[in-house]
């Protein structure tokens, strides 16, 4: 194998390794945070169709968060929402929130709203001893 195969090979092989790897702690405090959030949000959530209310959202997207995890398949919150909280897995259709009498948005875009809040929030001091 000349260098330019080996070193496309690598460049192929390296995203998947990262995308193997186990969520770090910071990214399982945030997707549980995230899903949290959907909780408590009193909000709609639409999944092919259909209106769910917040505990039953956030039911589904344990589910699917547990089955990625399974698999390695998410090691960011980011890849969270990407693959197990914007779209249906069978139909392909968006997931929708909608909150109140507001308009409906992509989940994907209330997700990451209320990732951006998560982020922005001072970490919690250690407990003294």
């Amino acid at each position: 194998m000349n260098r330019l195969s080996a070193a496309v090979a690598l460049s192929l092989l390296l995203p998947a390794a990262g995308a193997l790897a186990a969520p770090p702690p910071q990214a399982e405090r945030e997707i549980e945070q995230l899903i949290q959030a959907l909780a408590k949000s009193g909000c709609q959530f639409q999944r092919n169709g259909s209106w769910y209310g917040a505990d039953q959202a956030q039911a589904h997207l344990r589910k699917k968060y547990a089955y990625l995890r399974k698999r390695d398949l998410v090691a960011s919150a980011e890849q969270f929402i990407e693959r197990a909280a914007s779209q249906s897995s069978m139909s392909g259709r968006a997931y929708q929130m909608r909150c109140g009498s507001a308009a409906a948005v992509p989940s994907a875009t209330w997700l990451r709203a209320r990732l951006n809040e998560i982020r922005a929030r001072p970490a919690a001091a250690p407990a003294a001893r």
